[in-house]
């Protein structure tokens, strides 16, 4: 789309920043849909014309049709662009995303020509002025650039300007890498937002959409079907444009086959004018038969308008030949070109898939085979090099598998036309439970010639396209495997995987092809009966071998993330098919020798020699078998220990587990090997118990792990405990490194046992299995298996006020942990989710332990309906979705965590430590601050799980249960840097009357000369802690006010018939926008219904004053949403006898004598503000008392009286009035003052006490002690700072920074429950100690975190 200098993008407020040319040329990757695209632009109406004349003919749509399709130019334009059914959903969930996770991902799974990218499109389009929309057009291949651009994208315009990028993307393959590459740059770019970074909008086209994404949120799914409304916008549609294209849509397919429900019938008289030679075939024609190829088996994809041209030969348009469209006919109706982005060649494709498809079909008919159309298309169009474009077309059609259902119905139904086929699609997806899902072995177009020509022209493609493509190995590869699979013919098989693996030799995906066939080779010889132990041997060795080739190649292989050489050749993954192969090859060799002779099953586990063996059965041959029958055991021991680990530790990802049979080849090929008997060379006395073991499948630390899902009760526990204590103890008489293996293994059996009988005599004391890991830790604290170290932080994890007589630093056990396992088992486990273990419990010792399977059960009894071949995804879905969290059963069983986010980190604070923790979902960790978790201990370390930021009431909203106590309370963590301990204000007269609560109650940041600033609060709920000026915000915001006089508009208020009924605020918005203002009141409504209808709200502009209506009124404000501002304050209707909320202030002069101001004033911010600067300016100081209880009526009389002694007061009596400048004041004066006296305050009118206090002796006495002069400030004032600071947390951040305070020191501090407490601690210890230098820097740190209390204690 073309950009001018005005390109703008949607910021998070919506409004627009304009960006430059140096933005757009840096997100080349992205084609991004600005928010006023074409609002500048004078669009041409043919161009715009068309546009829409190429989509509805079936090209992809461009942005010009939205924008185009908005614009009612004519009367023929009557109906909207149509949205499918899915639009409304995909809509919403999208806004929900904006609520939620860093990044996260919206599915959007369409069949082939049911219109999934024009939805998306659609989407973007109407996002565009909330969101920046862009879609993924560059390669895919460097994901790190492309996670760049859209970071780059979100902050673009600078700061205050961010706002979530939606992206849409077409290859799911990237999604997952995509989503870790832009966490990972927004760590290192340590950005902090209150908003997610991008929500990925992944379109992915499926011919067959699998049972497991239907019951998805996050997963909308469109199908080549019209619901009942979307017939009805189709056919309105329909009849608007054969009205604006009189001539022309009868060929706008696009269009035609969607309004018609995709119907058949439709398709085939479309293209039945088809004249199909087999023979002398013109140029045209040819290429129609491509692009029907290209588009039947690659849905999307297209040619490139040039290379068409190139093959249709001269004369070129460029030198005056026909145009494209015109050397194409009669087939250009069924075809269409359209721009790619400005500067490119343009795209040709097929109007419709099923045009594609049906195209295909009839060629087939008539004797142009897609084989030939195949070798044709591949020896037209590879040259010597293939153009970038086409590689991945080429490589899906041949190559790339599709998902289908095993169906019995479907069996001989290799016959029936595509059409058919699509309606079988459609009938399995509604039918799952009669079909079993499966990856096909080949791709569509090598099943289809298959089924409707020859294995032969299967074999004769691929070859082709291994002989063109010369240094690709993917096309050798499938050929290897249909010679394998299809054709039996196992050595030409071998001949072309070999090939294949010459191609790319490190790459052991493709080195796996060739260990397949001979593996496949093996087992079809199994049931042969003339077969010999030889035979079986001879084909073992070669399979063994190269599954080992492909275990070295994998080995070699690094991950993205890891150390690269720039020679080593990177994978995404892991691959495990050479360690799998052998196992399987493995279980194949012994079930087929022992089938022969039940003496080789002796043989294969070491029981009897191979040597003996032969020599009584006379088979002298095998004799050069035995090196690798001797080896075979511990070979099959060793992998089997690898996988169980593998298969322990991980999964795939958090929504996949590994295929059903995979642990079942394991574990059956461990059973014929290992756990049945012990080996013939056995010596050790430990041998025994340790194969005892082996049969218990509890010789390894996973094994162990597993002890629980695999059903064993106490009896089995107590006998595999027993065992590691006998090894243990035999272990500790020898030199060699076997006792920390052993000791970590008799510690978890403890572990594992005591979660089913934590009462068993066979439990050794949680003291003892400490002290066996202080001993190691002692020995080696920092060469340790990740086992060791998780152990350690199982029995070390910190018990709230417990001490423990062993001090470890459990941070650097934490990163002694990560580095083990980054030596152990990241190469192995790279990209697969590592799995929770245990997890951290309510309760104490090992009790405290919560083992995964708990957990499971837990929710397995959730849903006692589901089978038990439902139960595991049931569960499953539980744990990936994070629904596991919210579980009741769950959330009693576990032990919440408080923690905070620092930097993109997760630190657990637990009894005065901060520990450094991983978060499971890392697109969780979105902003700095509180958050409450559930911690799990994986083999990496322990993991933040569930992760829950407080609402903006400053709660967790995990569930009631999180706090541990009483169902629906909530648990309150407050924000350090902001809340303090407000006044709590009470009225006995209104206590009917509604409050609104939940506050945070905040200082401002700054004084300004116009006065007081918040800067930047996040979202959330705030008051103000001088003014009661209270704000709801959704983003952050800076704001200012001052107070204002009423006194300008006293007239005006007068002759409207109201009066004032609090401050006048003038708020000003600096940055941001407000939901909701509240403006404090003074007036009390405890006996008054409608209160409501007599409280306006008075808004001073530039032009005038009005009045406006309030949208509620609560005991102490009133509120207005989505203010604007300027000056504003509280009326009261005038005409009724007006109660207020009241307030004593006193004062004290600095005379020899007794004198104090009290002011009656209503509770009024800025009278108290006006009246303290007045009074401090005279040298007065406060004395602070409590409030009246009872609200007071205004202009009623009241006395002011003392007892004893007696003092003198002046004026005897005072009415009750506003004045914000000017109030009256009793004077108080007393000659002799040496006591405490009472003083009360009386209504005239009811001779009722209204207020009643001590005026004690401390409060106006103040004895200066001889060295004060010499005091520090800190030391001064040390009684009123230990009472009054609030802020200890951020204050204790700053001294430790300054190395006042070391890290114990801290611990130590933060450790007390109260902020006085910890105030005490930090003056008796760290002040103490560090001397005059530190009370300077903390008197320095209160005067910037603690303003208004140091301005106060000054006198200011």
């Amino acid at each position: 789309m073309a950009h001018n200098k005005g390109s703008s993008l949607s910021n998070a407020r919506g409004r627009e920043s304009y960006v430059g040319s140096e933005i757009r040329d840096s997100i080349s990757l992205l084609d991004v849909l600005y928010a006023n695209a074409f609002e500048e632009e004078d669009i041409d109406s043919a161009v715009a014309k068309k546009t829409e004349v190429d989509f509805y003919r079936g090209a992809p749509p461009q942005w010009l049709n939205f924008y185009w399709a908005e614009r009612a130019t004519s009367a023929d334009k009557t109906t909207p662009f149509i949205k499918r059914d899915g639009y409304t959903e995909l809509m919403e969930n999208i806004k929900k995303q904006c609520k939620g996770d860093l990044t996260s991902t919206m599915n959007l799974l369409h069949q082939p020509g049911s219109g999934g990218t024009t939805l998306a499109k659609q989407v973007l389009w109407d996002m565009r002025k909330k969101l920046r929309c862009a879609v993924l057009t560059g390669p895919t291949s460097d994901i790190t650039a492309i996670a760049k651009q859209v970071i780059h994208l979100f902050t673009a315009g600078g700061q205050g300007q961010q706002n979530t990028v939606l992206l849409m993307l077409e290859d799911e393959r990237i999604l997952e890498n995509l989503q870790d590459a832009i966490i990972k740059e927004i760590a290192e770019r340590n950005i902090t937002t209150h908003r997610p970074v991008v929500i990925l909008l992944n379109c992915m086209r499926k011919a067959v959409i699998k049972q497991e994404y239907h019951n998805k949120s996050r997963h909308i799914i469109l199908r080549t079907e019209l619901s009942e409304a979307e017939k009805q916008q189709f056919e309105e549609k329909q009849i608007e444009i054969s009205r604006s294209y009189i001539n022309e849509h009868k060929q706008f397919h696009g269009f035609n086959i969607m309004q018609s429900n995709f119907c058949r019938d439709y398709v085939k008289e479309t293209c039945a004018f088809l004249d199909v030679r087999k023979k002398r075939r013109p140029k045209n024609s040819q290429l129609l038969a491509f692009l029907s190829l290209v588009n039947a088996y690659v849905p999307g994809s297209h040619l490139l308008q040039s290379q068409c041209q190139a093959f249709l030969g001269p004369p070129d348009p460029i030198y005056g030949g026909p145009s494209f469209e015109q050397r194409m006919e009669p087939f250009t109706q069924l075809i269409v070109t359209f721009p790619a982005r400005q500067g490119q060649d343009k795209h040709v494709c097929m109007a419709h898939s099923l045009i594609a498809q049906q195209c295909v079909e009839l060629l087939a008919m008539a004797g142009v085979t897609r084989s030939d159309t195949a070798r044709n298309f591949l020896t037209d169009f590879c040259g010597e090099e293939v153009q970038q474009h086409l590689m991945p077309v080429i490589k899906d059609m041949l190559t790339k598998r599709e998902i289908t259902v095993d169906h019995q119905q479907n069996a001989g139904n290799e016959t029936q036309d595509l059409f058919s086929q699509k309606y079988v699609l459609q009938n399995k997806l509604t039918k799952r439970e009669m079909g079993e899902e499966r990856t096909d072995k080949f791709s569509r177009l090598i099943l289809d010639i298959e089924a409707k020509e020859s294995k032969s022209n299967c074999v004769s493609v691929l070859r082709l396209a291994s002989e063109r493509i010369t240094q690709n190995p993917f096309f050798p590869q499938a050929l290897a495997r249909f010679f394998c699979l299809r054709m039996g013919e196992y050595g030409v098989g071998e001949q072309w995987a070999k090939i294949a693996k010459d191609r790319d030799p490190k790459n052991s995906f493709v080195a796996d092809t060739l260990g397949q066939v001979y593996k496949t080779h093996l087992k079809s010889r199994v049931y042969d009966p003339s077969i010999s132990a030889q035979d079986i041997l001879q084909l073992a060795v070669k399979a063994f071998e190269a599954f080992k080739d492909v275990e070295r190649a994998a080995e070699n292989e690094q991950g993205a993330d890891m150390q690269d050489d720039g020679m080593t050749k990177v994978s995404h993954i892991f691959n495990n098919r050479g360690l799998f192969g052998y196992l399987q090859v493995a279980n194949i060799v012994f079930d087929s020798l022992v089938s022969l002779d039940k003496n080789w099953q002796k043989v294969l586990t070491m029981e009897i020699s191979a040597e003996s063996f032969f020599i009584s059965i006379r088979q002298k041959k095998l004799f050069k078998y035995k090196p690798l029958i001797s080896s075979l055991r511990d070979e099959v021991e060793r992998k089997c220990e690898f996988f169980d680990g593998y298969l322990t530790y991980s999964k795939p990802n958090i929504k996949k587990n590994e295929p059903h049979y995979f642990q079942t080849d394991v574990k059956n090929c461990y059973c014929k090997y290992v756990g049945t008997c012990t080996p013939i060379h056995s010596e050790s006395a430990i041998d025994v118990p340790l194969q005892k073991l082996k049969e218990e499948m509890a010789i390894a630390f996973p094994g162990l792990l597993c002890c629980l899902d695999k059903g064993y009760d106490e009896s089995n526990l107590s006998r595999i405990t027993k065992l590691w204590e006998e090894i243990q103890e035999c272990e500790k008489k020898k030199d060699g490194g076997g006792e920390n293996k052993a000791a970590q293994n008799f510690i978890l059996a403890n572990i594992i046992l005591s979660k089913v009988e934590a009462a068993s005599p066979m439990l050794t004391s949680l003291p003892i299995l400490r002290s066996i890991l202080e001993r190691n830790l002692l020995a080696n604290f920092g060469n340790q298996t990740p086992e060791f170290y998780l152990l350690v932080l199982l029995l070390f994890w910190p018990e709230e006020h417990k001490k423990m007589g062993f001090n470890i630093d459990l941070n650097k056990c934490v990163l002694e942990m990560q580095d083990s396992y980054n030596n152990t088992y990241k190469k192995h486990l790279r990209s697969r989710y590592l799995r929770p273990l245990i997890f951290l419990g309510r309760g104490e010792g090992l009790s405290r332990l919560v083992h995964r399977s708990k957990i499971d059960n837990l929710l397995a009894r959730e849903n006692p309906m589901a089978g038990p071949e439902e139960r595991p995804d049931f569960i499953d879905q539980k744990w990936s979705s994070g629904e596991v969290w919210r579980e009741p059963s769950v959330q009693d069983l576990l032990l919440p965590v408080i923690g905070v986010v620092r930097q993109h980190r997760v630190i657990a604070c637990v009894d005065g430590k901060e520990i450094k923790v991983c978060a499971d979902q890392r697109s969780k960790v979105w902003k700095p601050g509180d958050v409450c978790f559930y911690l799990g201990f994986t083999i990496r370390g322990p993991v933040a799980y569930g992760i829950q930021y407080p609402s903006h009431h400053g709660h967790f909203f995990h569930s009631d249960r999180m706090t541990g106590g009483v169902p629906r309370k909530m648990l309150e963590v407050p924000d350090i840097k902001s809340i303090k301990d407000g006044p709590v204000r009470s009225c006995t007269t209104c206590a009917n009357v509604m409050e609104s609560t939940n506050w945070v109650q905040v200082e401002p940041a700054v004084f300004t000369e116009e006065g007081p600033m918040f800067s930047m609060s996040p979202l959330g709920r705030y008051e103000c802690r001088v003014s009661g000026l209270r704000w709801v915000c959704k983003d952050h915001v800076n704001l200012k006010y001052q107070f204002s006089s009423w006194e300008p508009h006293s007239a005006m208020m007068k002759s409207l018939g109201y009066k004032q009924g609090g401050p006048l605020l003038d708020v000003t918005i600096v940055a941001g926008e407000l939901e909701e203002v509240h403006l404090p009141h003074f007036a009390c409504f405890g006996d008054d219904p409608s209160f409501k209808e007599k409280v306006k709200v008075l808004h001073v502009e530039d032009c005038g004053v009005s009045v406006e209506q309030v949208d509620e009124v609560t005991r102490f404000h009133v509120k207005i949403v989505h203010p604007t501002f300027s000056a504003k304050g509280v009326l009261v209707r005038s005409g009724f006898p007006l109660k207020a909320h009241c307030d004593l202030l006193l004062y004290q002069a600095k005379t020899a004598f007794l004198t104090l101001h009290a002011y009656l004033v209503p509770c009024d911010s800025s009278v108290e503000k006006a009246m303290k600067k007045k009074e401090q300016s005279y040298g007065y100081r406060s004395i602070r008392k409590p409030q009246p209880v009872k609200s007071l009526r205004m202009k009623d009389w009241f006395s002011l009286t003392t007892s004893p002694p007696s003092a003198e007061v002046k004026p005897p009596k005072m009415k009750l009035r506003y004045d914000n400048t000017t109030p009256n004041f009793f004077e108080v004066f007393m000659e002799d003052a040496d006591v405490d006296f009472g003083m009360k305050l009386i209504s005239d009118v009811e001779g009722e006490i209204v207020w009643d206090h001590t005026i004690r002796k401390a409060d106006y006495r103040h004895k200066t002690p001889q060295n004060s002069q010499n005091l520090h400030f800190v030391d001064l004032h040390r009684t009123d700072l230990i009472q009054r600071v609030c802020l200890v947390k951020p204050i204790l951040d700053q001294i430790l920074d300054k190395r006042i305070i070391n890290d114990e020191g801290y611990n130590t501090v933060m450790a007390k429950r109260t902020t006085q407490d910890q105030m005490r601690e930090l003056y008796m210890g760290p002040l103490r100690a560090s001397g005059i230098r530190a009370k300077h820097i903390f008197y320095e740190i209160l005067k910037e975190l603690e303003p208004l209390l140091i301005k106060e204690l000054e006198g200011e």
